[in-house]
């Protein structure tokens, strides 16, 4: 438009800059509605797995950690105490 009214070669070459800039802001706004589609769908297919990851971690630390059953104590044991009378 500033080149249909001055008429001269550097308004022209501005408003080839001004097009350009317009092309590569819509082109940066459509790479960004596509990366949040991809983003969106991700999420929508990762949403259920929450449950089962941890599932997973789950199992790792009892594999890596593993409970030890309870050690017998080894020596004299009171079963029954008994009761003894002074006096």
């Amino acid at each position: 438009m500033l080149s249909g009214i001055l008429r001269s070669d550097r308004a022209v070459a501005v408003n080839i800059a001004i097009m350009r800039a317009f092309i590569t802001l819509r082109e940066a706004l459509g790479a960004h509605k596509e990366l949040a589609l991809q983003l969106a769908e991700l999420e929508r297919r990762i949403d259920g797995h929450d449950g089962h990851i941890q599932n997973l971690f789950d199992a790792m630390h009892q594999i890596m950690n593993p409970s030890e059953p309870p050690r017998k104590q080894i020596g004299f044991q009171v079963r029954e105490k008994c009761a003894t009378r002074y006096g």
